[in-house]
């Protein structure tokens, strides 16, 4: 059983019917949020009652949005190790620093997440074709499970991804398209296949239901830490999904009677060389504007607009977090650092919030004694030319 009720525009507040195929609101043209029956919940779903034999995401099933189990796909996405970083910790001078380590799901990154839930709804409202603008990691896991769910993937990714982004997607059955720009550009090619062949568009927060999966981030993190959450989260922000998903996820606990008040600070991390979060952060405002020319070795970073970015930034906001672009050299130097004290290949997005932190503790944002977790969203294996 799920208490999924209805959708809700995350701007304007607009109800749509849980049972049809929606992708953004057609009033103001803002995201779709998942809601849920938080009082009927509440007295019936108690943390004690969760199936700890489920080892994936799905162990929160109850308050995620696929109602009838046949349509739950599965790879073992989810409940990923929290990694207690003594060694590391230790050099830096922080005795709970913790690494959530999301390179270790199917596909080799924390995509996999919302590319479970946006298929496995999509599956269960009867859709045929999917379509994807991505850096890499997304494309990768929305072909995994259209492959599974027997449906039709249309990939449009930049011409200067990674091989082995675009490798995944063709021995996973999905038609690539590989565009001369940005994310963006290819954004609008994929928008033109929807309009034309009918395909539903799964951009990141252009349906409601990746941000389901990525939430489970935050109710993993919950359980981890025996239901007290730590003092700051630090998360590589591209479209930001999963901030905006953990941040939903701490909110419906906290209804659910399953933890208190507090929350973590939130630090969106982002590149030097593409940062519209961080700009518009310290500049105060609720809207990002597209940042031009945007390059940087973390593919999952180079996302120069986000749509949902004012959900970005008040969840920063609302936790008293902050935003900070780190350069390319300190991200490749500190992914190195996570990789000889951790033993972790991390993906170069979660080696920016090494960067951060270092950063943050130097200015004395973050004390030496205050809980962290970093999140790696990816391996490396999917960098490897850089190490050449």
């Amino acid at each position: 059983m799920s208490y999924f009720t209805h959708l809700e525009c995350g701007y304007c507040g607009k109800v749509y019917d849980k049972n049809k195929i929606w992708n953004l609101c057609t009033d103001c043209g803002k995201p779709l949020l998942a809601r849920y029956d938080l009082d009927l919940a509440k007295k019936e779903f108690k943390k004690e009652n969760i199936d700890v034999k489920i080892n994936s995401l799905w162990r929160y099933e109850k308050m995620l949005p696929v109602v009838d189990s046949k349509y739950r796909l599965t790879l073992g996405e989810g409940f990923t190790p929290l990694i207690h970083a003594k060694k590391l910790g230790g050099k830096i001078g922080m005795e709970n620093l913790f690494i959530k380590d999301e390179g270790l799901n199917p596909t080799t990154s924390f995509k996999a997440r919302g590319l479970c839930l946006a298929i496995s709804k999509a599956f269960e409202l009867g859709v045929k074709e999917v379509s994807i603008p991505s850096a890499g990691n997304a494309a990768g896991a929305m072909c995994a499970y259209a492959a599974l769910a027997g449906m039709k993937s249309f990939v449009f990714m930049p011409k200067d991804v990674p091989q082995p982004f675009i490798s995944e997607c063709n021995a996973l059955g999905a038609e690539v398209t590989l565009v001369d720009g940005l994310i963006t550009d290819c954004g609008k090619l994929a928008a033109e296949g929807v309009k034309k062949f009918g395909r539903f568009d799964v951009s990141t927060l252009k349906e409601p239901y990746r941000i389901e999966g990525k939430k489970t981030m935050g109710y993993e993190v919950a359980e981890q830490f025996k239901w007290e959450l730590p003092d700051v989260i630090i998360y590589p922000t591209g479209g930001g999904t999963g901030l905006i998903g953990m941040w939903k996820a701490f909110d419906e606990m906290e209804k659910l009677g399953w933890i208190n008040a507090k929350r973590p600070r939130m630090v969106t991390v982002q590149s030097s060389g593409c940062a519209p979060m961080v700009k518009a952060f310290h500049e105060g405002k609720e809207f990002a504007e597209m940042w031009s020319g945007a390059k940087t070795i973390a593919d999952g970073l180079r996302v120069p607009a986000a749509v949902g970015d004012f959900l970005i930034l008040r969840a920063l906001r609302e936790s008293n977090g902050t935003a900070v672009a780190v350069d390319d050299d300190q991200i490749f130097e500190s992914t190195n650092e996570i990789g000889r004290t951790e033993g972790i290949f991390a993906a170069p997005e979660g080696g920016a919030t090494l960067a951060t932190l270092k950063s943050l503790l130097k200015n004395r944002w973050i004390k030496p004694n205050e809980s962290v977790v970093l999140f790696n969203t990816g391996s490396g294996h999917k960098y490897m030319h850089l190490w050449k």
